[in-house]
């Protein structure tokens, strides 16, 4: 029975990878697989967020136009312009000549 016993042990044994005796080439296989992983990981940011920024592209006026953004205490975030736009007049809605009794 001891016999049987042993000799499944050595071939269970046998039946085990061979390590690498320092362990370099473990580390170099790490290293390659984050590299894959990082590479698939950018590859697919570029490939979801490219459309959008490609979008903002085209709507990002001259930043130099503004002041710094503000965060005031109850949170809110104003992004103030250095030279203030004019006002636009407002639309007159009622034709002139013509009013409207209250």
């Amino acid at each position: 029975m001891r016999t049987a016993t042993a000799i499944t042990f050595a071939l269970s044994l046998a039946a085990l990878p061979v390590q690498a005796q320092d362990g370099k080439d473990e580390l170099r296989q790490g290293a390659e697989l984050l590299e894959k992983g990082m590479q698939l990981l950018l590859e697919g940011l570029i490939e979801e967020l490219g459309p959008v920024i490609l979008e903002l592209q085209g709507k990002i006026v001259d930043l130099s136009a503004y002041y710094p953004p503000e965060i005031l205490p109850n949170g809110d975030i104003i992004i103030r312009r250095k030279i203030p736009l004019e006002p636009a007049e407002p639309e007159k809605t009622v034709p002139e000549g013509e009013e409207i009794e209250l």
